[in-house]
């Protein structure tokens, strides 16, 4: 029985890769369509981490009438993945659904989650709805003040999803923006490594939006992390080497274009960190947004530390040049959600 799990488990790794592998292709043949969006169902999150400014404590669910709507633009614009982000998604009581609709309309399906909500059962239902992967970031060894989101509370979710997930698990864990001990990312990324996951690390952001330089020991468990573990499409990430040092990234920016950020409102903006521009609803959002998009050059791009964005704009780095914006995006402007 194990042997017949093991092996339907390899299938469904070689039909993920096979997906990920065509949206590659399409990508580098094409640039008429967003190849990753962020969609949130959920702004609402059951912890409240100070670095963070992508939650609420009071917002209901986006109705699931109004997910699929969304979901099926998407699919129309012709998205490659579609991530479901918050937030915290799975405080939405209809997030399998969701998850199927995305499938439904042929992207590659993906959450964004805390983790604190994960149990076998949880688990299982995810797997039975279709996704293919998820991201649990983890902040330290041991909660503290700034982020509850540690190892010591997670680890029982970890070894649940390497018994029972059938989808691809990363495990992202950060430096800078506060962290108060840089040796817990790499305690962290051993113990993904060593439970069968990727491990991805990310320079975090302060509660504003904005960069901080690394210090000399988060600069050395930067470096050291970079070289843990297997490879994966996470882990293109030398843009961040700039970000470590402080120092600008020299880009194209195509958020608004190949990458999308779509907030409970159903708004499309750049990115977490710009919300409010273009701030056009999705039901209105056309190709002719994506080609102006795609060609606008970003202000705020020198500086950005958003990997999700950096990592889709890699795919057109080498070609379309990009001209100033009619209104540049102001570098330290982030919308805060009210």
């Amino acid at each position: 029985m194990a042997s017949t799990s093991k092996l339907a488990h390899r299938m469904q790794n070689l039909v993920r890769d096979a997906r990920g592998l065509r949206a590659v292709a399409k990508a580098v043949v094409s640039t008429q369509h967003p190849l990753l969006a962020h969609i949130i169902p959920m702004r609402r999150c059951n912890l409240a981490c100070t670095y963070c400014n992508e939650f609420d404590d009071v917002s209901k669910p986006v109705p699931l009438d109004a997910m699929f709507r969304r979901i099926d633009k998407l699919g129309k614009l012709g998205t490659s993945v579609i991530t479901i982000s918050g937030g915290e998604p799975l405080l939405h009581p209809e997030l399998d659904d969701v998850i199927r609709r995305i499938r439904h309309n042929g992207a590659i399906a993906g959450m964004i989650t805390n983790g604190y909500l994960l149990v076998a059962e949880r688990i299982q239902r995810l797997n039975d709805a279709g996704l293919e992967w998820l991201q649990i970031s983890i902040d330290n060894v041991m909660p503290d003040e700034v982020s509850k989101k540690s190892l010591k509370v997670l680890d029982k979710k970890l070894q649940l999803l390497a018994e029972h997930a059938t989808f691809h698990v990363n495990i992202n864990s950060v430096v800078g923006g506060g962290v108060n001990n840089p040796q817990d990312a790499l305690t962290i990324g051993k113990r993904a490594i060593e439970l069968g996951f990727t491990s991805t690390v990310g320079i975090i952001h302060d509660g504003s939006g904005q960069l901080k330089p690394l210090q000399e020991e988060e600069r050395r468990v930067y470096s050291e992390m970079k070289a843990l573990g297997k490879r994966s499409f996470t882990r293109v990430n030398a843009f961040q080497d700039n970000i470590a040092l402080g120092q600008p990234n020299d880009w194209r920016c195509r958020a608004g274009a190949r990458y999308l950020y779509i907030c409970e409102d159903g708004l499309v903006h750049y990115c977490s960190q710009q919300r409010g521009y273009p701030g056009v609803p999705l039901e209105e959002y056309t190709t002719a947004d994506l080609r102006r998009e795609y060609r606008t050059e970003k202000s705020c791009a020198p500086q950005c530390t958003v990997s999700c964005v950096h990592q889709v704009s890699i795919f057109d780095r080498w070609r379309d040049p990009q001209v100033p914006a009619s209104a540049p995006v102001a570098v330290s402007e982030l919308v805060q959600l009210k």
